[in-house]
């Protein structure tokens, strides 16, 4: 499975973006700054947005699908119980997953943004993937949660996994690494090549390769390993 994007190029109002580099199998993490076009290229990689030049060609992806940062973009149905079935989802097992067993019956825009951000995704990992594109899929969620959500990413053993994020505390492990500024997404390699050059390292990684040690991977665990 993987997803080439050759000599693309797209505008999007006042955002254009450019970009050559093959997503493959594994996770990558996909950093900028807001408005660099993060959600843009998320947009192209799902297949949403077409490009004005170039192609983007997505080899042995059977399945995909995009989680937006807002979790009500995506609700469709009157109940969580509806909800969770339209994923074609075990409704108790994925809301007692959630905390939500005594809402199960409840419209879900009752819910809270973090109620229906843990509800959305819950909804999504009970499926295979081959391409999951998450935009912001740390956002509305508390420590304990994201950790739980990190879990989750690395828990996938298949597919091709891409997450855009400006969260800087409690990251998965990934695979690869890239970066969106001036217009260009580029693919800063395998994440223990890329550690060095990556621009918006959180500043627990800062810290310990200005220390001289360079981590496995981005987690706040790694950071802290002796070499």
């Amino acid at each position: 499975m993987r997803v080439a994007l050759e000599d693309v190029a797209v505008s999007r109002g006042a955002c254009a973006l450019s970009c050559s580099g093959v997503f493959e199998e594994g996770i990558h993490l996909v950093t900028g700054r807001v408005g660099s076009g993060k959600t843009t290229l998320a947009l192209l990689l799902a297949g949403l947005l077409k490009p004005t030049a170039g192609s983007v060609r997505r080899e042995g992806i059977g399945t995909l699908t995009l989680s937006l940062q807002n979790p009500e973009y995506h609700v469709t149905e009157a109940t969580v119980r509806a909800e969770i079935a339209s994923y074609g989802a075990d409704p108790d097992g994925i809301a007692d997953r959630c905390g939500l067993a005594g809402r199960i019956d409840d419209d879900p825009f009752h819910l809270s943004r973090g109620e229906l951000k843990r509800l959305h995704l819950a909804c999504l990992f009970a499926a295979e993937w081959d391409l999951l594109v998450l935009d912001e899929p740390f956002s509305s969620l508390d420590c304990v949660q994201k950790r739980l959500l990190c879990r989750r990413l690395e828990e996938r053993d298949a597919g091709i996994t891409v997450v855009f994020t400006h969260e800087r505390q409690v990251l998965p492990g990934v695979d690869y690494l890239w970066e969106v500024g001036d217009g260009r997404a580029s693919c800063l390699g395998p994440v223990r090549e890329a550690i060095g050059r990556w621009r918006y390292a959180p500043p627990y990684l800062k810290l310990a390769i200005e220390e001289g040690r360079v981590p496995e991977n981005i987690r706040f665990e790694d950071a802290r390993k002796e070499p």
